[in-house]
């Protein structure tokens, strides 16, 4: 392969990891400037009632099938997330949504992410959120 290619299969990767990938400021940003965007919660509706991303919906990977995904649109980005980086809900429901038809990605860091990044949450354990300064936007 020559330097060229290889150059070009470098990109490719990174670039197909960002059309798949997100993270805490980048879908703070989307939300705020009114993005089309749906926040799954991939975990256990007992963990979502705990706590989790504002205006998020609780759809745990486990019952997301034909029939329980009818209702929703069609039109718009679904980015699902989980606890963090030691849980895979996040990707189990992103691929089921993804086999559905559904234009999806992941949340990078999950909740855990989102709230070290100084977010708030809501939920039974919800917290206020911090001011923001991302080292990575930009």
């Amino acid at each position: 392969m020559s330097v060229d290619q290889g150059l070009r299969h470098q990109i490719a990767f990174y670039e197909n990891k960002l059309e798949y990938e997100t993270d805490s400021w980048d879908l703070y940003i989307a939300l705020q400037e009114g993005t089309d965007i749906v926040v799954v919660d991939a975990r256990s509706a007992e963990a979502y009632a705990t706590e989790h991303i504002p205006g998020a919906i609780s759809f745990p990977h486990r019952t997301i099938t034909v029939e329980t995904a009818a209702s929703l649109r069609r039109d718009c980005l679904y980015v699902t997330y989980c606890d963090g980086i030691g849980c895979n809900a996040s990707t189990k429901g992103a691929v089921k949504l993804a086999r559905l038809g559904f234009r999806v990605k992941e949340l990078l860091g999950g909740l855990d992410w989102w709230k070290r990044d100084g977010y708030a949450t809501e939920g039974n354990e919800a917290r206020d959120g911090t001011r923001v300064a991302c080292g990575c936007a930009g």
